[in-house]
């Protein structure tokens, strides 16, 4: 059995196809879902602009230092990116596992390890900022001044730890799962979450763990919109 067929294959039970129910409360979540996607891509992008580290002509701390203080507009950008999506991702968890609960079977796991992805993720984008308060008010200070070894481990960081979205991957095959076999949301978004959960996860958990940061942004923004403009439910039939 291949992989494709253990994500549609209907569990052992009675063959009615599961049909998929109104789900209840707002959507709200999704359009949060979709917002944090898109500041996740832009976080990922502001990080990729902030290459003191990883530059031709850097050569030791202190050059690295030298031009990461001509970087503090990126540092800004990724700051703000990276706590919105922080931020956003524990409103799209919590509206998540609900949404899944409504259909999901009894006691299922798929809601809360879908939720579960998205708050590791929401810890990656608050970590990945962790350094940046500090940086863009000390650069310039010529009293309290980084030192070239810590702005060294600056650079680093914030060109690794915001690539680090494998727990988007998580998300996104626990839904993927929980729309093909469940029917818990539209199978469209089940395809999409399947594709893009699956790369985000494998890279992840490879060796180039950084390129998670690629499709783990898109998958979150595509699932927000899915949930936020896609998700109808059943449609009552007129008698």
């Amino acid at each position: 059995m291949t992989a494709i067929d253990a994500l549609t294959t209907p569990p052992p039970g009675p063959t009615t196809s599961p049909s998929r129910r109104t789900p209840r409360g707002g959507r709200a979540w999704g359009a949060a879902g979709a917002v944090a996607g898109l500041a996740g891509v832009v976080a990922v992008q502001s990080s990729m602009r902030v290459d003191a580290a990883y530059s031709d002509d850097a050569r030791g701390a202190e050059a690295i230092a030298d031009r990461l203080a001509d970087q503090v507009p990126q540092l800004v950008v990724l700051h703000v990116a990276s706590m919105v999506a922080c931020v956003l991702l524990l409103v799209v968890a919590a509206g998540l596992r609900r949404r899944l609960q409504d259909q999901a079977p009894a006691g299922s796991l798929l809601p809360d390890v879908a939720a579960g992805g998205l708050l590791l993720t929401s810890v990656v984008a608050l970590m990945g900022s962790a350094f940046t308060t500090e940086t863009i008010f000390a650069v310039g200070d010529e009293e309290w001044p980084l030192t070239t070894e810590f702005a060294a481990v600056v650079a680093h960081w914030v060109g690794t730890v915001p690539w680090l979205w494998v727990g988007a991957g998580v998300t996104g095959v626990a839904v993927a799962v929980a729309a093909l076999r469940h029917a818990a949301a539209p199978r469209w978004l089940g395809w999409v979450c399947a594709v893009l959960g699956g790369l985000t996860l494998v890279a992840g958990m490879s060796p180039l763990q950084y390129l998670a940061g690629m499709p783990g942004p898109v998958l979150v923004l595509v699932l927000g919109l899915g949930f936020a403009l896609g998700d109808r439910g059943d449609r009552p039939r007129r008698a």
